[in-house]
C-alpha cells in the first residue's frame, strides 16, 4: 500500500516554503513530508528499494487524502520524540507512543494503535493463557513493560537483551512462550503456523501521529484519514498484514 517512497537523509532545517493543500500548509509544495526513524520493523523499513511497513501504509493514506506525494525523511528518534523533527517535516509517523511529556512539545492525532502486551506461545506448549504459562519457560525483553508485567504476575521469566534474541529462543524451542508488545511479537510470528497469540493484556500504550504544536488544520486532516481507515476496515487490515491475527 505504501508504494515507492522517496527517502532523504536527515539534515539541517531550512525556511519552509509553505503551500496549501486543501487548506493545510505543507513545508514542500505538493508533498506530505513525513519524518520517520528508518528502519524499525514492522513499522518502517526498506524492502526491495522501497520503504514499507505499518506506519508507511498509514502515511500513504494521509498523503492520498491530501492529494500530495509522500516524501519520507529518515530522522533520528531523538529528534522525533523531542519535536525537533517537525521543523523540517509536516508530521512524524514512527511508532511514537503518546505521553504527557511529548504532548508538551507536540500535538498528536487520535491514537491509531493500541500497542498492548501479548502472550505468544507454540501450539505444542499447551499454553492458552497466563495461568497456563506459570511453571513454563517464558521469555521477555529486559527493561520493558513486558518484563515488568511478567514480574507483577508472578512469572519467573527469562530475560533477553533484545526482541530478536527473544524471538530466536522462542522459535528454537528453548522457551515455551514470549511476553511483549503485540506489534513486534505479532510481526515475528505472523507467517509461522507453529505459534499464535494466545492472550492480550491492556497496558494503555497508544501510538499517535506527531504534529507541530498548534497546527489544528493538519490535525483535522490526519484525524479525518484515521477515521476513514477505521470506519472502512482498512486500518484493521493493515494490522493483520503487519502484526498477524490478534489473540482470541
Amino acid at each position: 500500500a505504501a508504494g515507492a517512497l522517496t527517502l532523504t537523509a536527515c539534515g539541517g532545517s531550512s525556511t519552509p516554503a509553505a503551500t496549501s493543500e486543501g487548506g493545510v500548509q505543507l513545508i514542500n509544495a505538493g508533498k506530505l513530508t513525513v519524518c520517520s526513524d528508518v528502519p524499525y520493523e514492522p513499522f518502517e523499513f526498506q524492502k526491495d528499494g522501497k520503504i514499507v511497513g505499518f506506519d508507511m501504509d498509514i502515511a500513504a493514506e494521509v498523503a492520498k487524502d491530501m492529494k500530495a506525494e509522500l516524501n519520507v525523511v529518515d530522522s533520528s528518534f531523538e529528534a522525533i520524540e523531542t519535536g525537533t523533527a517537525l521543523t523540517q517535516c509536516d508530521v512524524s509517523i514512527s511508532s511514537v507512543s503518546i505521553t504527557d511529556t511529548r504532548k508538551s512539545v507536540m500535538d498528536f492525532s487520535e491514537p491509531y494503535l493500541n500497542d498492548d502486551l501479548t502472550l505468544v506461545a507454540s501450539g505444542a506448549s499447551g499454553i492458552t493463557n497466563l495461568d497456563g504459562a506459570k511453571g513454563k519457560k517464558v521469555g521477555v525483553q529486559q527493561a520493558t513493560t513486558g518484563a515488568q508485567y511478567a514480574k507483577d504476575q508472578g512469572l519467573d521469566a527469562q530475560q533477553f537483551e533484545d526482541t530478536g534474541l527473544l524471538v530466536q529462543a522462542l522459535k528454537a524451542g528453548t522457551i515455551d512462550a514470549a511476553l511483549g508488545n503485540q506489534s513486534v511479537l505479532g510481526y515475528a510470528i505472523k507467517d509461522d503456523s507453529n505459534f499464535k497469540r494466545v492472550e492480550n493484556y491492556a497496558t494503555g500504550e497508544k501510538l499517535g501521529i506527531a504534529i507541530k504544536k498548534g497546527n489544528t488544520a493538519m490535525a483535522t486532516q490526519v484525524n479525518g484519514t484515521l477515521k476513514r481507515l477505521t470506519d472502512d476496515g482498512t486500518l484493521a487490515k493493515f494490522e493483520t498484514t503487519w502484526f498477524g491475527e490478534a489473540a482470541k
